[in-house]
């Protein structure tokens, strides 16, 4: 019997010690997150781009004129987005997060995922995009758009990134509206109309879609308040790729 005893003890032991390298490197990646991403840091916490995301659900304030994304960005516009995917991670979890030409994807509120602590998986070295919430202004079906709603839609916009905290807003204030579009776009489609039906072009320029964005460049055409008769209207003959409030 004690013989029995000491070699159930020593197979006990024996286990333990085999589990603790294990224990020692933390919990394994989600199921598709992968090892290497795990020790190369390819991926944020969707619990803290969650906390994140949901202010904006939450905020009591004038939104109706912007929207939000969750965008991926390079940090260099050496670096491209060619073939860059976001993937929504976790054991019970898996979602392929489509990204659109400025690399924004439309953020899933799931608690399953919030539960799961699941991940989200960028197929590139982090170190080399940011990964944020973004603000942008909602686009017009018709195309065409009121100065006084741009102009409200650009204070919607900092007045919501005063709310969440961007200390860099704090003495900010609008200045204008960044309309974008795919590279080629040779002829602006942007246009002004005052209020006596004349037109005139708003001219196009190589730039990012968002002011602080370094790529892509695109083309973009920016309708500065200052510039322009206040009433009026900016009409696009096309819809752009993103429309971005502007701030000096």
């Amino acid at each position: 019997m004690n013989n029995l005893r000491l070699l159930l003890s020593a197979t006990l032991y024996a286990t333990m010690l085999a589990a603790l390298p294990a224990l020692a490197a933390g919990p394994a990646p989600p199921p598709g997150v992968g090892e290497a991403a795990a020790q190369d840091g390819d991926w944020v916490s969707y619990r803290d781009a969650y906390r994140q995301m949901i202010r904006f659900d939450k905020y009591g304030k004038p939104k109706h004129l912007i929207q939000q994304h969750y965008q991926v960005a390079p940090k260099d516009k050496s670096v491209s987005m060619e073939g860059v995917r976001l993937t929504l991670a976790g054991p019970s979890t898996r979602l392929n997060m489509a990204l659109d030409a400025v690399g924004r994807a439309t953020f899933p509120l799931l608690k399953s995922a919030y539960d799961d602590n699941a991940r989200l998986v960028l197929n590139r070295k982090a170190e080399s995009y940011t990964m944020q919430p973004r603000i942008s202004i909602v686009p017009r079906a018709d195309g065409i758009y009121e100065t006084a709603d741009l102009q409200a839609a650009c204070e919607q916009a900092l007045n919501y990134l005063r709310y969440i905290g961007r200390a860099s807003m704090q003495d900010r204030k609008c200045v204008g509206v960044r309309f974008s579009y795919a590279q080629g776009t040779a002829e602006s489609p942007v246009r002004f109309r005052s209020a006596d039906q004349v037109q005139k072009e708003i001219a196009m320029v190589e730039g990012s879609a968002f002011p602080d964005d370094a790529a892509p460049l695109l083309r973009t055409a920016t309708y500065r308040f200052s510039e322009w008769p206040e009433k009026g209207q900016v009409v696009t003959q096309s819809a752009p790729v993103a429309i971005a409030p502007v701030f000096d």
